[in-house]
């Protein structure tokens, strides 16, 4: 397995110390607002594992193939987000930070064979109607080939802006009969092969600590899950936008739902959404067109 993606639980006790009470006090820990850093970090000839993205396929619902499932470069740059929101200059802990919406254009199909170029950069703060909101970039690249690249939204809550946007909304999608159940270990197997151990994905011990009421299951678990679905219906060059709205609890059940776009919606394409089936609130809308 990549470096990248090895075991990264000390730095998720290093993200999780400035919630911790009273240690939020204390020098190198604590975070008091700012500017972004301007600060990026690349990874060269970073190489694939079959076997590893075989698991991963297999805990998201993509077929095996002899190419990466669409959100899976996401996984070789998580350990280079945590590295820019731990550091002392970064304005917020990383633990507590709410991840509000992800962006994913894949310009073509990546082979098992290739070796990647992953850079990431913090970009864009900017006011909330909750709070503030920055991107984590990344952009992946094949012998200087622009291949992949994602924009992941979020959110620390805090005195909101007047008039400042709330979040992106994508077109309704409901739910069409398919349901999945999900197991209360789902968190805990997606964090094996993501290396996000958040506590909040893994037991109910550890995520009441954090104010849920059980652990929930990881928003890139469930865009991806939903990409998944639709992966035999997508193009080689595809753009892919979500929003997360309520957290889905673990164990629990979803409703899947998916539509085509209209050319007025923005299509060809479609419209997705994971909902709860007995109150139809949404956990995730989404979109996927032509890249």
């Amino acid at each position: 397995m990549p470096d990248v993606l090895t075991d990264r639980l000390p730095t998720m006790v290093k993200a999780a110390l400035p919630a911790v009470p009273g240690l939020n006090l204390v020098p190198g820990v604590r975070k008091t607002g700012g500017p972004l850093p301007e600060r990026t970090l690349d990874r060269h000839d970073v190489p694939l594992d079959g076997d590893h993205v075989a698991r991963y396929a297999e805990i998201c619902g993509f077929p095996r193939k002899d190419t990466l499932p669409l959100p899976y470069p996401h996984l070789l740059a998580f350990g280079m987000h945590m590295e820019i929101m731990t550091a002392g200059d970064f304005p917020f802990p990383a633990i507590g930070t709410v991840h509000l919406e992800n962006s994913i254009t894949q310009h073509r199909p990546i082979a098992l064979t290739e070796d990647l170029q992953v850079t990431a950069y913090a970009d864009n703060l900017r006011p909330h109607a909750k709070g503030q909101v920055f991107d984590m970039v990344t952009r992946v690249h094949s012998r200087a080939e622009l291949v992949w690249e994602e924009t992941s939204t979020f959110l620390r809550r805090g005195h909101g802006t007047e008039g400042a946007p709330s979040g992106a909304s994508y077109p309704d999608a409901p739910a069409t009969g398919t349901t999945w159940r999900l197991p209360g270990d789902l968190g805990r197997r997606y964090a094996s092969v993501s290396g996000d151990h958040n506590p909040i994905h893994l037991y109910g011990l550890t995520a009441r600590a954090f104010g849920f009421p059980r652990q929930i299951a990881h928003g890139m678990w469930s865009m991806a899950r939903c990409v998944g679905a639709l992966e035999n219906r997508l193009p080689d060059q595809v753009h892919v936008d979500v929003a997360f709205k309520k957290p889905i609890l673990l164990p629990g059940t979803v409703a899947f739902g998916s539509r085509h776009l209209t050319e007025r919606e923005g299509g060809p394409g479609y419209a997705f959404s994971l909902t709860d089936p007995r109150s139809r609130a949404p956990h995730l809308t989404g979109s996927a067109t032509a890249g």
